[in-house]
């Protein structure tokens, strides 16, 4: 198989990048777009100087005004950020067919066959981030690699308004020196399990086989043994169609009872919701679901059909799934499965679960 030529185009906080495009006297100022702190609302992303002051995204909002009093914090405004996408889009759709969106702000391209600048993907990651900046006001930074996977982390190397390159032959070294947290799918928990068994990073890793991860972590093994070295053939899918969207936290110490859960429900619907309206072209809503993982490890999903499900389904669902154990919880998810028989023009009827009747 040929060496790919991969580019992940990510943009530099993007909700906020177009609030103070918009309104240049933000320049320069702490700056979220998220909800308000006194609904449990979280941040869904902000500028480098409200960084400085520790905030984050998906941190609660009133632990982000507590680290930065002097936050502006706006609410967002989806139909400005789809449109400022909808521009990135067209730009990177001059370049290659193969194009694969992740949310509004990110997306793989697929450069391999392409001639344009010299065919070097790395003239065209800088051509196309000259372009966002010039054409639609903001700025965003770029990973080069030959797959999807290192692509991705690379984009992350030189940010904000940057980009890094990783070569063919630069890969083996590039991957064994990363912690074994940047490989997709490894959040805290996995991490710090890999952590306490002495692997920090990607190359201590390659000294476990496949049997011995699929023994630690289940059907995930397959995926840390070829990630590790490097190994992703996932090819750029512009016609992917998204089954579901679902968020999920893992809690510590354990959620003790349901009422604990209940509590903690209302931050994850925040999160959700922003994942939600970031999320491009979905299909219609088909179900809701609940999942929950005990405290013993095991876990459960409880769902029904909803094709615009609220907090209330969402709570039900809870209740269900937390009574065929009852054990303290670890983690709790909510999401829905889309209709895969729906096309965008029914999502584009349907609009947002989270818009106001």
């Amino acid at each position: 198989m040929a060496t790919r030529k991969i580019i992940h185009c990510d943009c530099d906080c993007f909700y906020a990048a177009v609030e103070m495009r918009d309104d240049p006297s933000l320049r320069g100022r702490p700056l979220a777009v998220g909800g308000r702190a006194e609904t449990r609302g979280v941040i869904a992303t902000c500028n480098y100087e409200a960084r400085a002051f520790g905030v984050h995204s998906a941190m609660p909002t009133a632990r982000a005004l507590q680290l930065c009093p002097g936050l502006i914090l706006l609410p967002p405004d989806f139909e400005r950020y789809r449109a400022a996408s909808q521009r990135i889009l067209a730009i990177y759709r001059g370049y290659t067919a193969l194009v694969e969106p992740l949310s509004l702000d990110e997306a793989y391209l697929d450069v391999s066959g392409v001639d344009r600048c010299r065919g070097s993907a790395t003239l065209m990651a800088q051509e196309i981030r000259a372009r966002i900046r010039d054409e639609v006001g903001i700025t965003a930074s770029a990973g080069i690699a030959p797959n999807k996977f290192i692509a991705k982390v690379a984009s992350d190397w030189n940010k904000p308004d940057g980009q890094f390159v990783v070569r063919p032959q630069d890969v083996d070294a590039f991957v064994a020196a990363l912690p074994v947290n940047k490989i997709f799918g490894v959040g805290k928990v996995t991490a710090a399990k890999l952590n306490r068994f002495g692997v920090h990073t990607c190359g201590d890793l390659r000294g476990w086989s496949v049997a011995d991860l699929a023994r630690e972590f289940g059907s995930f093994g397959a995926s840390l043994h070829r990630l590790c070295r490097g190994i992703d053939e996932r090819a750029v899918q512009p016609d992917r169609v998204r089954k579901s969207l679902s968020v999920e936290t893992t809690y510590t110490p354990d959620l003790h009872d349901l009422a604990a859960c209940r509590a903690a429900l209302s931050a994850l619907l925040e999160d959700f919701r922003r994942r939600f309206e970031r999320a491009r072209d979905r299909p219609a809503v088909h179900k809701a679901f609940v999942k929950v993982r005990f405290s013993d490890f095991s876990r459960t999903t409880a769902e029904c059909l909803s094709s615009a499900p609220d907090e209330a389904v969402w709570l039900r669902l809870l209740g269900e799934a937390h009574a065929r154990k009852a054990l303290p919880v670890r983690l709790l998810g909510v999401g829905v499965r889309f209709d895969e028989r729906a096309d965008t023009e029914q999502a584009k009827v349907q609009g947002s679960l989270f818009e106001a009747g």
